[in-house]
């Protein structure tokens, strides 16, 4: 309970400054494997002093980094999306130890397409992020990946 109010407490304080700080920025690129495999990459540049957290947080703690990808038909997803290293640390504010990233985090996720397709694939990220004296409210942004044909 201690945790969820003190989680609010940082959402009000910060909801103003949230709408027009945006400490991290996101990049998409595609890495073409093979005719028909191919490799999204998204990029999360990130601001001095903020992190961005991992996709696999322990419950109790932040909301976690989340991507979705647009079903289309003839494409498949191959296994989950993969995230660089970070760093492994004891968060004060949410009292457990949490995989963050700082200036630049890498997610991978590899597709097959199994039938002909268009030119992009659509996505997206849901995301939090914290420095030592703030959280601001989770965000989510649109991703478009151009496969190189």
């Amino acid at each position: 309970m201690k945790k969820l109010i003190l989680l609010a407490c940082f959402f009000v304080g910060v909801s103003a400054s949230a709408q027009i700080y945006d400490p991290v920025s996101w990049e998409t690129s595609v890495e073409k494997v093979s005719d028909n495999e191919y490799v999204l990459v998204a990029t999360a540049t990130i601001e001095e002093g903020w992190h961005l957290y991992s996709q696999n947080v322990p419950e109790g703690g932040p909301i976690a980094t989340t991507f979705g990808f647009e079903e289309i038909y003839g494409m498949e997803m191959e296994g989950e999306t993969a995230e660089g290293e970070g760093h492994q640390v004891y968060d004060k504010v949410f009292e457990m130890d949490i995989k963050y990233f700082e200036d630049k985090a890498t997610f991978k996720q590899k597709i097959k397409l199994t039938k002909a397709h268009g030119s992009v694939v659509n996505g997206t990220v849901e995301f939090m992020v914290c420095n030592d004296a703030n959280c601001l409210p989770p965000k989510e942004e649109a991703l478009v990946f151009k496969l190189k044909k």
